[in-house]
């Protein structure tokens, strides 16, 4: 090869790299714009399916606050089952604590976790509860979601709304089979006690830390 043949071959290889730079340039660029004008229709997209999912367990009428605003970062909590922070939901109305909105985590549902979310009100009253995760047999144990529960008039996950600490005992969170008053699907009994036992936990878990979880002080321990 002559140097001439050298020096061209040489040139076109920077040529191409300069164009490969600036191409990447300009393809950055475009995803930065297109990220920066999608990002508020996203974040809008998610707000509205945090306060979709929350309208399913607490009334609107139930607080006047900017509810996704209002929160506290639980650090990892082993009362709830949640070995990861997460982030409390605190609904008031006319300035006064209204109720809280939290995950929680059953550990040992059939086919491992199942993840939740409560709303529980200020009187420690529970006002819902959601199954957001879980990998249950289909058919058998996934009836704890509410969109998989047959039972549309009265859905399963339904039965733990109005309980609370005061109005009944620590054995009626229990399914019926083991002597309290949740109902169970004939066949399937280890997901619907995990779930219970899960919820009595995170009730009695937000009881014991109500002030500290309303404050606007610090995270509760």
């Amino acid at each position: 090869m002559t140097a001439r043949t050298e020096f061209s071959a040489t040139g076109m290889a920077s040529r191409t790299a300069a164009i490969l730079f600036v191409f990447v340039i300009i393809f950055t660029a475009l995803l930065s714009a297109v990220y920066l004008w999608t990002k508020p229709a996203i974040e809008a997209s998610a707000v509205a399916e945090k306060m979709k999912l929350v309208s399913e367990i607490l009334p609107g009428n139930d607080y006047d606050n900017a509810l996704l605003e209002d929160t506290l970062i639980l650090p990892a909590t082993a009362e709830l089952g949640l070995d990861q922070a997460s982030i409390v939901y605190r609904a008031r109305k006319n300035g006064q604590p209204s109720a809280l909105v939290l995950e929680a985590i059953a550990p040992d549902g059939y086919a491992g976790k199942i993840r939740l979310l409560l709303a529980l009100r200020s009187n420690g009253q529970v006002a819902g509860v959601r199954v957001t995760q879980h990998k249950e047999t289909p058919g058998l144990g996934d009836y704890i979601e509410i969109k998989k529960d047959k039972n549309k008039a009265r859905p399963w996950i339904t039965q733990f709304q109005g309980m609370s600490l005061t109005e009944v005992t620590d054995k009626d969170w229990k399914v019926k089979k083991d002597g309290g008053r949740i109902d169970y699907y004939a066949g399937a009994t280890i997901t619907p006690r995990a779930v219970s036992k899960a919820v009595l936990k995170a009730v009695k878990w937000a009881e014991a830390n109500r002030d500290q979880l309303f404050s606007t002080a610090g995270a509760a321990q």
